[in-house]
């Protein structure tokens, strides 16, 4: 059986070094994606990032950190645990080719397939959101509107 692994990419036009610190920096990646994290990303690191508008946490460790290049994590914890890679292409001083791929889903065929494309989906979000933010200083709120019926009570205004 093949293992599911899903991928997207996007051009960020901003340098290379910005766009890696940008899902580094909690305080950065809140801008576009979580809601916080409890720390920087850094080789070894373990921290735990939170999407407080639908009372959700998820336990993350790195696995691989290069700076402007790659970065790797172990995301969730149990079955639910996947991995992560985001690789960072500069294409000249001032734009980003940012490849997001995730791999290692468990479960049943079905399961798999379901988890895989949420993934997906999810990361194409997450990289257009990033591409606003960075690009025109712009909060997207994709993932604060895409369960708009799964957010908490606090949050089903925002």
């Amino acid at each position: 059986m093949t293992a599911a692994v899903v991928s997207c990419g996007l051009l960020i036009r901003r340098p290379a070094t910005e766009v890696f610190e940008a899902f580094v920096d909690p305080a950065v990646t809140a801008r576009f994606w979580f809601s916080e994290g409890d720390g920087r990303l850094a080789p070894g690191a373990r921290v735990t990032w939170t999407w407080a508008m639908y009372g959700f946490t998820s336990p993350v460790t790195v696995v691989a950190f290069e700076p402007s290049r790659r970065l790797a994590v172990d995301w969730g914890d149990g079955d639910d645990r996947t991995r992560v890679e985001w690789t960072f292409e500069a294409r000249g001083p001032d734009q980003t080719f940012v490849s997001v791929e995730q791999s290692g889903f468990t479960g049943d065929p079905d399961g798999r397939m379901a988890a895989a494309l949420d993934g997906m989906n999810g990361f194409t979000l997450v990289l257009a959101g990033a591409k606003i933010w960075l690009e025109h200083g712009v909060e997207p709120r994709f993932v604060l509107d895409r369960h708009p019926d799964a957010r908490v009570a606090e949050w089903r205004d925002a």
